[in-house]
């Protein structure tokens, strides 16, 4: 199958580009926590982000899971106790504004 070439834009991605992009992803990243920890108990996806799995554990070095990226990005912003400071709106919210001016720079 061929390409018409008409259609495919001309990107160029340069480095900062893509460092936005990861920052973007970062940020969206640290803000659905706060979303989610604030749902309503009843709420399939509140039972997904708080459950825990059951069964055994598999040999070997455990899996790495999306929340073990959350949690290293907030240790790295110096946010401790994070669960209960998701739950005040406010105060989720200036984490979120910090994260923003570290992540982006200067």
């Amino acid at each position: 199958m061929f390409i018409n070439q008409s259609f495919v834009p001309d990107v160029n991605l340069s480095n900062s580009i893509f460092a936005d992009i990861v920052t973007v992803i970062k940020i969206r990243r640290l803000e659905w926590p706060g979303h989610a920890s604030r749902m309503n108990e009843t709420r399939s996806v509140k039972k997904i982000f708080e459950g825990k799995l059951e069964g055994r554990i598999d040999r070997g070095r455990p899996r790495l899971r999306w929340i073990n990226d959350v949690e290293d990005d907030l240790r790295k912003l110096g946010v401790k106790r994070w669960r209960t400071k998701a739950l005040n709106r406010e105060e989720w919210a200036s984490i979120i504004r910090e994260a923003k001016a570290k992540l982006k720079g200067p």
